[in-house]
């Protein structure tokens, strides 16, 4: 992967997770949803079976989407770090935003 995809998919994780985050957070009324819903999103990324998999035969596919995870690849994990990062932040200036008297919704 070339250095320039490396920092443009960063940035494009951060900004598409703090946005949906941001919003979850806004109309649910709960900083940190998107922080604890991320992991299942990092295994529907990550997997290459459906979701129902997981509920079908979880024997078979846990192992399996931990073997994948493990085999991941340094630069996907900062790619996907920074999601999670953005989902973070967003939590913050939520807090912020409401601590300083916006309200949302």
């Amino acid at each position: 992967m070339n250095i320039v995809q490396f920092i443009v998919s960063m940035l494009l994780f951060f900004v598409l997770f703090f946005g949906i985050s941001f919003l979850l957070n806004m109309i649910l009324r709960s900083s940190w949803i998107m922080s604890f819903v991320y992991p299942a999103i990092i295994l529907l990324i990550v997997d290459n079976f459906p979701f129902t998999t997981y509920f079908s035969s979880p024997g078979e596919a846990f192992p399996t989407v931990y073997n994948q995870l493990i085999n991941l690849q340094i630069v996907d994990i900062f790619i996907l770090a920074s999601g999670f990062a953005g989902t973070i932040v967003a939590g913050i200036v939520i807090r912020f935003l409401r601590k300083s008297g916006y309200q949302m919704f």
